[in-house]
């Protein structure tokens, strides 16, 4: 009788298990066939042509073929507020069910933390996180007309530095390193992004700018490498850069000598650890969120996306959602002194506490 018992509940296991296995098929099967027919809409965050959007669009190209139902993908510009609109957009607009998906400036996920001018329009930790395309130092260049040459340079001497308006990085870091080493950059905000900024150098309003991504540099104006016309004279990088280093781009760490300040320009730019990152809204099912993730994963390790990025010029050093979303909450974590002064660095004259 015993025995029978016994194998009586052995066959109960059995089928529990067997029941729990096939829901749980089912639920990736209707996950699988959640995107068949339908439309995944890509917001980007800055203006069409900048290095946002062409990574953007490139990886836009192959991402279809790693989602079970194989959507129509649509991007759309959605450029203000130094991707602030965007951000707010997928937060607080977006469909929350996984149809919608955006590329934002890393700078926008820490603007509530040291800018506090987006708090209460999104939370960046509540930001489902997909995956980050790069972790690229960030440089300042002068162009081909520019007296400034290296960063000693800058230091002694004028230099009108073209920016975006706060909380885009080529606003933040300028004024960054201007704060933090005394660099004599006279910042002239309000262009709309990189690509505006390299025109201005082009046309002599402007000699450099400051917070572009190298991968974006090489991508925009790979002449003014290859002609040595411009320079590279700052990196701002969490960790070395083969290409920098051969050309001797000093490490901004190098020019600042307070302590405070130092703990305060880490912070910064320790958002360069997801330099492109990828978002949905907060709230999308697990499901969802799964298939979205190994897409992505699988899109940045693809021989032909590699092959697509390495004709652009794109520079590939991805990391997972999951590493974004513990990076994120690390940063919101800092020390209030040091965010404090974080604040301070990045802030214009007219806001600067």
């Amino acid at each position: 009788m015993t025995r029978i018992l016994r194998k009586n509940a052995m066959c109960g296991a059995l089928a529990c298990a067997a029941v729990a296995a096939t829901a749980s098929l089912a639920t990736a099967a209707q996950a699988a066939d959640f995107y068949a027919g339908k439309t995944l809409n890509f917001i980007v965050g800055a203006d069409a042509a900048g290095g946002y959007d062409v990574y953007a669009r490139a990886i836009a190209r192959h991402l279809a073929r790693f989602i079970p139902g194989n959507p129509t993908i649509v991007v759309q510009n959605m450029p203000g507020a130094g991707s602030g609109k965007a951000a707010s957009y997928i937060s607080n607009v977006a469909p929350k069910d996984g149809t919608s998906i955006a590329a934002l400036f890393p700078g926008v996920i820490i603007d509530p933390l040291l800018q506090k001018r987006a708090a209460g329009q999104y939370d960046p930790t509540k930001f489902t996180y997909l995956a980050s395309a790069d972790s690229d130092p960030r440089v300042c260049i002068t162009g081909p007309s520019s007296k400034i040459k290296t960063f000693d340079d800058a230091l002694t001497t004028k230099a009108v530095i073209g920016a975006s308006q706060s909380g885009g990085s080529t606003s933040d870091y300028a004024y960054m390193i201007k704060n933090a080493t005394g660099a004599k950059f006279d910042v002239v905000s309000g262009y709309k992004g990189t690509a505006t900024i390299m025109l201005a150098i082009e046309r002599g309003e402007a000699e450099g700018v400051c917070g572009i991504d190298w991968s974006s540099f090489k991508t925009q104006r790979p002449q003014w490498l290859r002609d040595k016309t411009a320079h590279v004279i700052v990196q701002a990088a969490t960790g070395p850069n083969a290409e920098l280093a051969a050309l001797n781009v000093p490490n901004v760490e190098t020019y600042i000598k307070n302590d405070l300040d130092k703990k305060a320009v880490e912070l910064i730019v320790s958002q360069q650890i997801f330099s492109r990152p990828y978002v949905a809204p907060p709230g999308v099912p697990a499901e969802q969120t799964k298939i979205l993730r190994h897409a992505f994963a699988a899109v940045l390790h693809d021989p032909q996306f590699m092959a697509d990025a390495e004709t652009t010029r794109l520079s590939i050093n991805p990391s997972t959602g999951e590493t974004v979303a513990q990076t994120v909450d690390k940063l919101y974590a800092a020390s209030g002194d040091v965010v404090q002064r974080a604040r301070q660095l990045i802030a214009s004259p007219d806001v600067r506490q």
